[in-house]
């Protein structure tokens, strides 16, 4: 039986242990601006997945990606001496979705707040098709009720 909850510390832990050993360990020229933003380990605590993201262009994202695997090693056996558990899980890096993805919503908000300010444009000089008001209104139904049906009165006479 796994301990989910054993996972989600040792998760935790990793994510602090690598971003820590990349800030200060780790003197590759390649790595950029490199930020860990969430680790997740299998429920038998032989795996971990590791996400970052890389501030920068493409080619600062792929010269990143080198330089993490090519730490790969010094950062498992740092993850091992500092969480100090029996098997010490492998390393898999990433590359966090998360900035790509807002980025797509905030350009899909941004259509959709120019298709609203196009609709708002040509609805300012619109007029009604019909009647401005096409409900009825209280006066038309009384006159209604006094032609069309039977007062009380008429009813008791009947």
């Amino acid at each position: 039986m796994t301990d989910t909850a054993r996972a989600r510390k040792l998760a935790d832990r990793i994510k602090v242990v690598v971003a820590e050993t990349l800030d200060r360990r780790i003197k590759d020229p390649r790595l950029g601006f490199v930020t860990i933003t969430d680790a997740r380990v299998t429920g038998d605590l032989r795996d971990a997945t590791v996400f970052y993201t890389v501030f920068g262009d493409e080619t600062e994202r792929e010269a990143s990606r080198a330089a993490l695997e090519s730490a790969k090693g010094v950062l498992r056996s740092e993850v091992g001496r500092q969480t100090g558990v029996r098997y010490t899980p492998t390393l898999t890096f990433v590359a966090d979705a998360v900035p790509d993805t807002a980025r797509n919503i905030d350009e899909l908000l941004a259509k959709a707040q120019e298709a609203d300010a196009a609709v708002r444009f040509s609805a300012a000089g619109a007029t009604y098709a019909g009647d401005a008001d096409p409900y009825r209104t209280s006066n038309e139904d009384e006159g209604d009720e006094e032609g069309g049906g039977d007062s009380p009165k008429e009813e008791e006479q009947r």
